[in-house]
């Protein structure tokens, strides 16, 4: 697979609490000179970032993602909602939000599908990923969340924050393919390091990729 098409799959991705305005800045011209799906980056720099993008009066503007309940999802949904609404309001395009892990171990799952729902009401038209966080999970309890995240009608599953013990794995990704409604796409993200390993979760069934690294790789071949 060329490295065009793989960046064509990419969010860009910065997400560090240190992250400063030059370092978003830079990301977003790293997603217009190399065609990536989207930029990811934090709630607080979404209207900015939106803001610049905006003024290149680019005829393909690139998407502005972000983070909702992030990294951890254990904020009430009251809370999760108003973040969704406020970073919209910003110029935000897309919205990945984590789930509550402990409602997962509990069982809760009624509240994990209203939760999921009411963000994507939130969202609209506008596409809403939904993080799990694998590498604290049982295949059982993701093959439940790739059926919760089909029935509450998010537009993707999405495998990780990069945050926590682990990141996105073949095998999840081959689960997720496996037992996620036709109309849910994939997203891997945290960990990918290589065009191979990128090529490889594409591959398998994912349609986005959540990595900084793909365009670090680009820079370094051009």
């Amino acid at each position: 697979m060329e490295l065009k098409e793989i960046l064509q799959h990419v969010d860009h991705t910065l997400l560090s609490q240190s992250a400063t305005w030059e370092q978003i800045q830079q990301i977003c011209d790293d997603t217009v000179k190399y065609g990536t799906a989207s930029v990811c980056i934090p709630p607080s720099y979404v209207k900015q970032a939106r803001k610049y993008l905006d003024s290149m009066n680019l005829a393909d503007i690139p998407a502005v993602c972000t983070v909702i309940g992030f990294p951890n999802g254990y904020n009430t949904t009251a809370v999760k909602e108003f973040e969704t609404k406020d970073t919209l309001a910003n110029g935000a395009d897309e919205i990945d939000m984590v789930i509550n892990i402990g409602w997962v171990k509990d069982q809760k799952y009624d509240c994990l599908l209203e939760e999921i729902r009411t963000l994507k009401a939130a969202c609209g038209n506008r596409i809403l990923k939904v993080i799990i966080e694998t590498c604290l999970l049982t295949d059982e309890e993701k093959i439940r969340l790739c059926e919760i995240v089909t029935e509450a009608g998010a537009d993707f599953i999405k495998t990780s924050t990069g945050f926590s013990t682990g990141g996105a794995t073949f095998d999840d990704v081959a689960l997720f393919a496996k037992h996620v409604g036709s109309d849910v796409k994939i997203k891997a993200a945290g960990g990918i390091s290589s065009l191979d390993d990128a090529a490889h979760f594409l591959e398998l069934g994912a349609s986005r990729l959540g990595t900084s690294r793909i365009v670090k790789i680009a820079k370094a071949q051009s």
